[in-house]
């Protein structure tokens, strides 16, 4: 008897399964045609992607190039073209040779290029706190030491993330001004910082070095 009732059971199932079949076949059509679509769209995007990423990246290297070469006009034309079309990092390396190349024969200028960068809220924290170290150090090239001393000592703070460069300079710009406890005071904190790189506490070492020659009793 109990056979008789799994049989029943099991045409019970095949109909119900052949009726959801033939009443929902379309839908599943459907939903695997989109799949299909979905999966070769995305392979497309990647392919693009990748492609634009390639293009952008030897458009890149050779507006380097004109730059190295003296072309900068060509090189400025070049970049500006790669900001305009690019994906979004090679977009932001382009502003950010494009500026360089401005501080190399306008350094006020290009103290400014490097000020947009830096408020650019769309970039990566990490391009917006360079961008602030070489305003500054353009504004030196420019001859505006207060302007760049201020903006060095905001980046020297225990967390920014060019501390370092920042101090260094800062230590040398005290030198330059005699004012040797000044320059021991920054100087000081690169060898005591535990992730300062070895070149750079190197090189705070030998400043240092100036600072006792010219501090020693005589």
């Amino acid at each position: 008897m109990s056979d008789i009732f799994h049989e029943v059971d099991e045409d019970v199932r095949r109909d119900r399964a052949a009726e959801f079949w033939a009443k929902y076949q379309n839908f599943v059509y459907a939903g695997a045609a989109l799949i299909v679509l979905a999966t070769a769209a995305y392979r497309y995007y990647d392919y693009r992607r990748l492609q634009a990423a390639e293009t952008a990246g030897a458009d890149f290297q050779a507006a380097l190039t004109l730059e190295h070469d003296g072309k900068t006009a060509e090189a400025q034309s070049a970049l500006a073209k790669i900001t305009g079309s690019a994906p979004s990092g090679y977009a932001a390396l382009s502003r950010f040779a494009a500026a360089a190349a401005t501080a190399k024969s306008d350094a006020k200028a290009g103290a400014a290029a490097f000020d947009a960068l830096a408020n650019d809220s769309s970039l990566d924290a990490l391009f917006r706190e360079a961008a602030r170290l070489r305003a500054a150090l353009a504004r030196l090239d420019a001859g505006d030491v207060d302007a760049a001393r201020s903006a060095l000592e905001t980046l020297a703070q225990p967390n920014g993330v060019y501390r370092q460069t920042a101090r260094l300079t800062l230590g040398a710009l005290a030198i330059k001004a005699k004012d040797f406890a000044g320059a021991g005071k920054w100087l000081d904190l690169v060898v005591a910082d535990p992730q300062a790189p070895q070149t750079e506490r190197a090189a705070a070492e030998t400043l240092l070095g100036v600072v006792a020659a010219n501090t020693a009793p005589k």
